[in-house]
């Protein structure tokens, strides 16, 4: 299955998606206003891979005036039901369909490993302003949660996919900015936590394109072993979560 077919994948779960992905902290977008050195507030933002929206509401939130970029039919009619008031245009980062030299910051929430960053990179830095950012960044696992390291090597097995990016802080990814010639590049780590349903935790693991691609039937398979053992570690059904954001901004030439 090739990545963009994966990627895709996410549209026969959009409502899933929205319903229990986790959102980010907000220690994420403070720390890419510093990068900037400027507040998002009034800032033209363009949000990649925009999915259902969650990354974008955030940007939102803080006073951005967001144009979302999303490639998938499913994620793009959820994504006009969360956020109806924010303009949604189709398609992604390799060939963004936005003008040159128009937008202060560019985002992709956890959907930057899709692109082909020989592509990507070139297209940010084209519709980028002088001295404006693009800020990549994933919820990733905590590696010291022992359960919750066990059930990510246990999706592994299952689903025949890697562990390791879903348990720490992935390197290439901050190498695939780093090498750019030009781009001042910044990292940042914060670590974060959620208490949810017992339910909801199954549903968000499940929403990942391991398990779309993997087929209802595998899915479920996995989904009511891992219930029972997740009983007997937390009995009163909740589960805490807990994430360590991967933030990467790279700034474009010309800035302060």
């Amino acid at each position: 299955m090739t990545p963009t077919s994966r990627a895709l994948s996410f549209d026969s779960a959009a409502e899933q998606y929205a319903a229990n992905r986790p959102s980010y902290p907000p220690g994420v977008l403070d720390a890419v206003e510093e990068i900037m050195g400027r507040p998002l507030e009034g800032a033209r933002v363009a949000d990649i891979g925009a999915g259902t929206g969650i990354g974008t509401a955030l940007l939102r939130e803080r006073g951005a005036v967001v144009t979302a970029v999303e490639p998938g039919d499913g994620m793009a009619r959820q994504f006009r039901r969360t956020l109806p008031d924010v303009p949604v245009v189709r398609g992604d980062g390799n060939a963004l369909p936005l003008a040159d030299a128009s937008h202060d910051l560019i985002t992709y929430a956890q959907s930057w490993h899709w692109t082909d960053t020989a592509r990507s990179v070139p297209e940010a830095l084209r519709v980028l302003r002088p001295g404006g950012a693009l800020a990549v960044w994933w919820n990733t696992d905590a590696g010291d949660v022992p359960w919750a390291v066990a059930q990510t090597e246990r999706i592994a097995r299952h689903c025949k996919v890697p562990a390791t990016t879903r348990t720490r802080p992935d390197d290439s990814r901050a190498a695939r900015l780093a090498g750019v010639d030009g781009l001042d590049f910044a990292r940042r780590q914060l670590r974060w936590s959620r208490v949810v349903p017992l339910d909801m935790h199954l549903a968000n693991i499940s929403s990942h394109s391991a398990f779309l691609v993997l087929g209802e039937a595998g899915t479920r398979e996995f989904l009511d072993a891992e219930r029972a053992r997740l009983c007997e570690l937390f009995p009163d059904g909740d589960v805490e979560e807990t994430y360590v954001v991967d933030l990467l901004v790279a700034r474009s030439p010309g800035g302060r």
